[in-house]
């Protein structure tokens, strides 16, 4: 484990066959997590953040998802899976998407934005996994977020989604079907498989 000197943020070394990286665990201010939550509402209900925070890590390109849940169950959820935009800007456009443009749901009416819960996960950069076949590629993505992607077809799934969904063969096989493939794809090695860290909040 290293701190980086800059953001006195803790980092720790991933090895995924093959590939491997830095990711960070957690660290992150209290207050920046309530800033970037405190935006993320600001984007769906619109007026301002009610504090200032100048966190150099809100200057930072992450990947970001932005979840919404409503009386325990999913509102919206949207993100991108690599570090397009600066963190702030990042949390600010997926809660807005979230919360009306995901296709799955009918647009946040006003009288909901009350009922609202947040949830946003800060992604680390996805690592490349190298497998050979079923068993290996089970033991190298179990609890992590998993990117697939096989001939334009891509989806993911961030580690959260293993609460729901704990045994790797549904995990795997569901995550096939969100990309538009057969259940089974994941079995027959051609997959392009990535892996990364969320840190939620």
């Amino acid at each position: 484990m290293l701190t980086n000197a800059r953001t006195k943020r803790k980092m720790i070394f991933v090895n995924v066959a093959d590939g491997g990286g830095w990711f960070y665990i957690g660290g992150m201010e209290k207050a920046t997590q309530q800033y970037l939550l405190g935006v993320a509402k600001a984007a769906i209900m619109g007026g301002a953040v009610s504090e200032a925070c100048d966190d150099p890590v809100l200057r930072e390109k992450r990947g970001v998802f932005v979840t919404l849940s409503e009386e325990g169950g999913l509102r919206g959820c949207i993100g991108n899976i690599m570090p397009e935009y600066p963190l702030g800007e990042a949390v600010m456009r997926n809660a807005r998407a979230a919360a009306f443009e995901d296709s799955r749901f009918e647009p946040v009416r006003e009288d909901e934005f009350e009922l609202l819960e947040i949830e946003i996960s800060v992604l680390s950069v996805p690592v490349r996994v190298a497998y050979e076949g079923e068993e290996d590629l089970i033991e190298k993505v179990r609890g992590k977020g998993v990117v697939i992607e096989l001939d334009g077809h891509v989806a993911t799934y961030l580690p959260q989604v293993w609460e729901e969904l704990p045994e790797p063969v549904q995990f795997l096989s569901s995550l096939c079907m969100k990309a538009g493939l057969e259940a089974g794809e994941w079995k027959r090695g051609e997959l392009e498989v990535k892996v990364y860290e969320v840190e939620k909040f």
